[in-house]
Protein backbone atom coordinates (compact mmCIF):
# COMPACT_ATOMS: atom_id res chain seq x y z
CA UNK A 1 0.00 0.00 0.00
CA UNK A 2 3.16 2.38 0.24
CA UNK A 3 2.76 2.58 -3.49
CA UNK A 4 6.84 2.58 -3.31
CA UNK A 5 7.34 5.32 -0.64
CA UNK A 6 7.93 4.35 2.68
CA UNK A 7 4.73 4.55 4.69
CA UNK A 8 4.16 7.73 6.36
CA UNK A 9 1.24 8.00 8.74
CA UNK A 10 -0.04 11.79 9.39
CA UNK A 11 -2.05 11.63 12.55
CA UNK A 12 -3.24 15.00 13.01
CA UNK A 13 -5.73 16.27 15.95
CA UNK A 14 -6.68 19.93 17.25
CA UNK A 15 -5.66 20.22 21.48
CA UNK A 16 -7.62 18.73 24.55
CA UNK A 17 -10.15 16.04 23.68
CA UNK A 18 -9.36 15.50 20.10
CA UNK A 19 -5.67 14.86 20.94
CA UNK A 20 -6.61 12.51 24.15
CA UNK A 21 -8.31 10.27 21.45
CA UNK A 22 -5.92 10.36 19.04
CA UNK A 23 -3.09 9.37 21.05
CA UNK A 24 -4.95 5.97 21.68
CA UNK A 25 -5.06 5.49 18.68
CA UNK A 26 -1.52 6.06 17.69
CA UNK A 27 -0.26 2.53 18.73
CA UNK A 28 -2.23 1.01 15.73
CA UNK A 29 0.67 2.53 13.82
CA UNK A 30 3.39 1.26 15.89
CA UNK A 31 6.37 0.08 12.83
CA UNK A 32 5.35 3.15 10.55
CA UNK A 33 7.31 6.34 10.61
CA UNK A 34 4.86 8.57 12.64
CA UNK A 35 4.28 12.16 12.08
CA UNK A 36 1.94 14.51 14.02
CA UNK A 37 0.28 17.50 14.06
CA UNK A 38 -2.16 19.29 16.53
CA UNK A 39 -2.88 23.16 17.53
CA UNK A 40 -0.82 22.90 20.64
CA UNK A 41 2.83 23.55 21.02
CA UNK A 42 4.68 21.96 23.38
CA UNK A 43 3.92 18.07 22.95
CA UNK A 44 7.14 17.54 21.57
CA UNK A 45 7.81 14.96 24.51
CA UNK A 46 5.12 13.58 24.37
CA UNK A 47 5.49 12.20 20.93
CA UNK A 48 9.13 11.90 20.58
CA UNK A 49 10.91 11.17 18.75
CA UNK A 50 8.41 11.12 16.14
CA UNK A 51 8.07 15.16 14.70
CA UNK A 52 5.30 17.29 15.72
CA UNK A 53 4.02 20.24 13.66
CA UNK A 54 2.06 22.69 15.26
CA UNK A 55 -0.71 25.05 13.50
CA UNK A 56 -3.07 27.73 14.34
CA UNK A 57 -6.21 26.98 16.26
CA UNK A 58 -8.85 27.87 14.43
CA UNK A 59 -12.73 26.98 13.87
CA UNK A 60 -15.17 28.72 11.43
CA UNK A 61 -15.76 31.43 13.86
CA UNK A 62 -12.56 32.75 13.34
CA UNK A 63 -12.63 32.47 9.27
CA UNK A 64 -9.15 34.47 8.81
CA UNK A 65 -7.38 32.18 11.37
CA UNK A 66 -9.12 29.42 9.42
CA UNK A 67 -7.28 30.50 6.02
CA UNK A 68 -3.82 30.74 7.65
CA UNK A 69 -4.35 26.86 9.21
CA UNK A 70 -5.29 25.92 6.15
CA UNK A 71 -2.24 27.11 4.40
CA UNK A 72 -0.20 26.16 7.13
CA UNK A 73 -1.56 22.47 7.05
CA UNK A 74 -1.16 22.70 3.31
CA UNK A 75 2.71 23.40 4.08
CA UNK A 76 3.15 20.25 6.16
CA UNK A 77 1.56 17.82 3.96
CA UNK A 78 3.51 19.43 0.70
CA UNK A 79 7.04 18.34 3.69
CA UNK A 80 5.89 15.33 4.24
CA UNK A 81 3.88 13.58 1.73
CA UNK A 82 2.42 11.56 4.00
CA UNK A 83 0.65 7.95 3.10
CA UNK A 84 -2.00 7.77 5.12
CA UNK A 85 -3.40 10.66 7.05
CA UNK A 86 -5.93 10.14 10.44
CA UNK A 87 -7.97 12.58 12.26
CA UNK A 88 -10.09 12.44 15.35
CA UNK A 89 -10.72 16.47 14.36
CA UNK A 90 -11.40 19.29 13.78
CA UNK A 91 -10.66 21.74 11.56
CA UNK A 92 -6.71 20.76 10.86
CA UNK A 93 -7.79 17.08 10.66
CA UNK A 94 -10.64 18.53 8.05
CA UNK A 95 -7.75 20.24 6.03
CA UNK A 96 -5.09 17.69 6.29
CA UNK A 97 -7.60 14.30 4.99
CA UNK A 98 -8.86 17.41 2.17
CA UNK A 99 -5.50 17.68 1.04
CA UNK A 100 -4.19 14.10 1.80
CA UNK A 101 -7.03 12.83 -0.71
CA UNK A 102 -6.01 15.00 -3.30
CA UNK A 103 -2.27 13.98 -2.82
CA UNK A 104 -2.97 10.13 -2.83
CA UNK A 105 -2.84 8.80 0.70
CA UNK A 106 -5.37 7.12 2.21
CA UNK A 107 -7.25 8.72 4.93
CA UNK A 108 -9.39 8.06 8.28
CA UNK A 109 -11.55 9.91 10.14
CA UNK A 110 -13.02 9.36 13.96
CA UNK A 111 -15.52 11.73 14.83
CA UNK A 112 -15.05 13.00 18.25
CA UNK A 113 -16.83 11.05 20.83
CA UNK A 114 -17.54 14.08 22.29
CA UNK A 115 -20.30 14.38 19.76
CA UNK A 116 -22.91 11.95 20.99
CA UNK A 117 -25.79 13.83 19.60
CA UNK A 118 -24.63 14.71 16.12
CA UNK A 119 -21.55 14.48 14.06
CA UNK A 120 -19.16 17.19 14.66
CA UNK A 121 -18.92 20.47 11.55
CA UNK A 122 -15.66 18.96 10.52
CA UNK A 123 -16.76 15.46 10.64
CA UNK A 124 -19.59 15.77 8.41
CA UNK A 125 -17.70 18.11 5.63
CA UNK A 126 -15.02 15.09 5.61
CA UNK A 127 -17.13 12.76 4.22
CA UNK A 128 -16.00 13.12 0.74
CA UNK A 129 -12.46 13.02 1.67
CA UNK A 130 -12.23 10.26 4.09
CA UNK A 131 -11.65 6.63 2.94
CA UNK A 132 -12.43 5.44 6.52
CA UNK A 133 -15.29 7.18 8.09
CA UNK A 134 -16.14 6.81 11.67
CA UNK A 135 -18.17 7.75 14.30
CA UNK A 136 -17.95 6.34 17.98
CA UNK A 137 -21.62 6.72 18.86
CA UNK A 138 -23.85 2.97 17.58
CA UNK A 139 -26.74 5.54 16.92
CA UNK A 140 -25.09 8.36 14.36
CA UNK A 141 -24.22 5.20 12.18
CA UNK A 142 -25.97 4.91 8.90
CA UNK A 143 -25.54 2.83 6.11
CA UNK A 144 -24.23 5.23 3.76
CA UNK A 145 -21.80 6.28 6.80
CA UNK A 146 -20.10 6.77 9.08
CA UNK A 147 -19.59 3.53 10.43
CA UNK A 148 -19.24 2.50 14.08
CA UNK A 149 -16.24 0.37 14.65
CA UNK A 150 -15.81 0.84 18.56
CA UNK A 151 -15.17 4.16 20.69
CA UNK A 152 -11.05 5.11 21.76
CA UNK A 153 -12.54 5.62 25.36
Amino acid sequence: MSRGRPETVLLVASHGGHWAQLRRLDRAFEGMRCVYLSTEQGLEAEVAPAQLHVVMDANLQTRGKLLVMAAQVLRVMVRIRPTLVVSTGAAPGFFALLYGKAMGARTIWVDSVANAERLSVSGAKVRPFADLWLTQWPHLARPEGPRYEGSVL
